[in-house]
């Protein structure tokens, strides 16, 4: 398995076009753990920035955690599913339950996943 869902891990996001989020970053694993424990090739996150924007429903604050060195927010506008050969090492953080279910309302907003 090459990650769990709510783990931050350091993914190399380059070469990015236009306004894609790019250089080695952190990514929340936002993908199900189903796909995750069969090995699938490839893995849906959402990149972090240490650019911090109020900016709900777009941006999702995380707090400083584990490696994780400052404070980020999880940009929901760019979702993206990247090859497996992306991450680089190990989880340097995680987030809680609460939180993941927090980001999946922000994607639902985003995603035009609820009713208006």
């Amino acid at each position: 398995m090459w990650a769990r869902r709510g783990e931050v891990r350091l993914a190399n996001l380059n070469p990015s076009r236009g306004t894609e989020a790019g250089k080695i970053r952190p990514c929340v694993v936002l993908q199900s753990d189903l796909l995750n424990e069969a090995d699938h090739p490839s893995t849906t996150v959402i990149p972090l920035t240490t650019r911090l924007m109020d900016a709900a429903p777009l941006r999702f604050r995380v707090a400083r955690r584990g490696s994780l060195k400052a404070d980020s927010d999880a940009m929901i506008d760019q979702v993206r599913t990247i090859d497996n050969r992306r991450f680089t090492g190990e989880p340097i953080a995680a987030l809680s339950v609460g939180e993941m279910a927090e980001i999946e309302e922000y994607l639902k907003i985003v995603l035009g996943m609820i009713p208006e």
